[in-house]
């Protein structure tokens, strides 16, 4: 059976959900409506990292589960939060975006891995996202080329001020999203391939001064852009490049990072509710 449904009437083909209601019926993919999911919501891609996200809040409930997207809802320490996972790379995760904004959501986080590219990074250590090169293709398909991938500056702040609260150490900058794992991130693929330009690529990245690589931020961060929503992204250094070092460690605490970060969006907006601006600014105080 197809994934689209025909309306003989109009000739149009669409899916359920495509009304830009927010109250609308459930989502197809995500299989969740506008009841089911908290203003800001964190986006891991692994379903596997749902319960760890969630083993730091007060209370939480699934509340949907179809394919890769697994999503849960609770409280961290009073702020309504919710996590969808969003499988590998950008095209399942922009159907995530997509879907959540459709349900009503305002903020999303990315809660990842990466390789870092910087010799001074660490495994274990978190590298918040700034901004994004788009070397994905996904979001090529919404807006011109050279339209930046931008991290909202209060995502990126919350996730400063979480990070500095928790004693995690982390660095901030320019993040570089792949849709490949293999010869879109400079690997050689099955029996020695290498891509053109891979062999270098590392190095022109490295030199560019671009922190590190994943797969869906780029997506995330221009998708909330075109809707005028807010994004960030944290992840935790799994591999250093430069160094060679490798550990599959320290997930939890992107995880927590990014929980206490949405307390603290919920915080700043209701003093700029008081204060009666439109963005947060240094100004002030959390």
């Amino acid at each position: 059976m197809s994934d689209e449904t025909d309306d003989s009437a109009t000739g149009d083909v669409g899916v359920p959900g495509d009304s830009e209601d927010p109250n609308d019926e459930q989502q197809y993919h995500l299989e969740v409506g506008p009841d089911d999911v908290a203003d800001a919501v964190l986006l891991p891609g692994n379903p596997e990292r749902v319960p760890t996200i969630t083993g730091f809040w007060d209370d939480s409930e699934e509340v949907g589960r179809h394919r890769e997207y697994v999503t849960s809802t609770g409280q961290y320490e009073g702020a309504s939060i919710s996590v969808t996972s969003t499988g590998i790379g950008s095209p399942s995760t922009a159907i995530a975006v997509e879907e959540l904004a459709r349900t009503g959501v305002e903020t999303f986080i990315r809660v990842g891995s990466c390789g870092a590219l910087q010799p001074e990074m660490s495994v274990g250590d978190l590298i918040i996202t700034t901004g994004a090169v788009r070397q994905e293709g996904t979001s090529d398909e919404y807006v011109r080329e050279d339209y930046p991938a931008a991290a909202d500056h209060e995502v990126v702040s919350a996730l400063i001020a979480a990070a500095e609260r928790l004693g995690h150490t982390y660095h901030t900058g320019v993040t570089m999203s792949a849709d490949s794992f293999y010869a879109g991130q400079g690997r050689p693929g099955f029996d020695g391939f290498e891509a053109a330009g891979s062999t270098q690529l590392i190095d022109d990245l490295r030199e560019a001064n671009v922190a590190n690589i994943e797969m869906e931020a780029s997506a995330i961060l221009t998708l909330a852009n075109v809707y005028g929503l807010r994004a960030g992204a944290v992840c935790t250094v799994y591999a250093n490049r430069e160094t060679g070092e490798f550990r599959t460690e320290g997930e939890a605490r992107a995880a927590e990072t990014a929980s206490l970060a949405v307390k603290l969006l919920a915080r700043m907006d209701r003093i700029k509710a008081e204060q009666d601006v439109d963005r947060w600014h240094a100004g002030l105080s959390l």
